[in-house]
């Protein structure tokens, strides 16, 4: 793929969306949407369609390595999943999928939204005696996942690193035991 001066261009692996303004080698400059001006190498972007302006951050990219990243998800709105006879309850902790715009709120406000999340869920979850809870929370620097093992350590759960074949490495799957039902 050979990015040109003015191409719609987003980030893989990131939320990061923007215009290339100038091209040294494999050393990409993109202006983002909100200014900020960051240097990139060429293999870290991908370009967007323009007719794809108002997709999600993964579905506006027409990128064969993304495609082959990305997860099928069933068309029905469901959070739950059956997986072997199990109930698995499914709980996606990016911000842009708890509030509808994140302006206004810094990084504190925005964890606090998604650990109050997850605390609704898990006992949401024990209530309902749901056995599993799988917390998609991204890779990032690590902040929500280490807030949220904090946070599970508070209730009568065991928990791991979900499945890298269907959540890739940013999510945490959550079993509750059993006797914390009875």
């Amino acid at each position: 793929m050979r990015l040109e001066i003015g191409n719609n261009v987003a980030v893989l692996d990131d939320v990061y969306r923007g215009k290339v303004i100038k091209i040294e080698g494999e050393n990409i400059s993109v202006k983002l949407n909100d200014g900020m001006i960051l240097v990139f190498l060429a293999s870290e972007l991908v370009n967007i369609e323009k007719d794809q302006h108002e997709l999600s951050k993964y579905s506006d990219i027409n990128h064969q390595l993304l495609k082959e990243k990305m997860v099928s998800q069933p068309s029905k709105k469901s959070a739950f999943k059956k997986d072997k006879n199990e109930t698995i309850l499914e709980v996606d902790l990016h911000i842009n999928q708890l509030v509808n715009s994140t302006q206004g709120l810094d990084n504190y406000d925005m964890l606090n939204i998604q650990l109050d999340t997850a605390k609704s869920k898990i006992e949401f979850a024990i209530s309902k005696k749901i056995p599993k809870i799988v917390f998609i929370h991204g890779v990032g620097e690590g902040v929500l996942k280490n807030e949220l093992i904090s946070l599970l350590h508070k209730y009568p759960v065991r928990f791991y690193d979900a499945s890298y074949k269907k959540y890739g490495l940013g999510a945490t799957e959550v079993a509750f035991f059993q006797t914390a039902f009875i």
